[in-house]
């Protein structure tokens, strides 16, 4: 499953995150929960969370910006 990148706009974690995963070559699928209301709904549905950034690679879920986490599903990723 590709990995899914959960953000808005104006999230400052949300471009740490986008940076940090496309230094380590990781290919990503950003959604703007910002701009639908049933993006919201998915990530609530898929994480329980309604805060972001949220990042999925299909099995891993990491809340928030941590570097550990994402440097895990980085590595899982390739």
């Amino acid at each position: 499953m590709p990995v899914k990148l959960y953000s808005t706009p104006t999230c400052p974690w949300c471009k740490e995150a986008k940076k940090f995963l496309s230094s380590k070559g990781v290919a990503f699928q950003e959604v703007d929960v910002s701009k639908d209301r049933k993006l919201v709904e998915e990530l609530h549905a898929v994480s329980g969370q309604l805060g972001v950034p949220v990042t999925i690679d299909g099995k891993t879920i990491v809340i928030g910006f941590s570097k550990p986490a994402l440097e895990k599903l980085a590595a899982a990723a390739k």
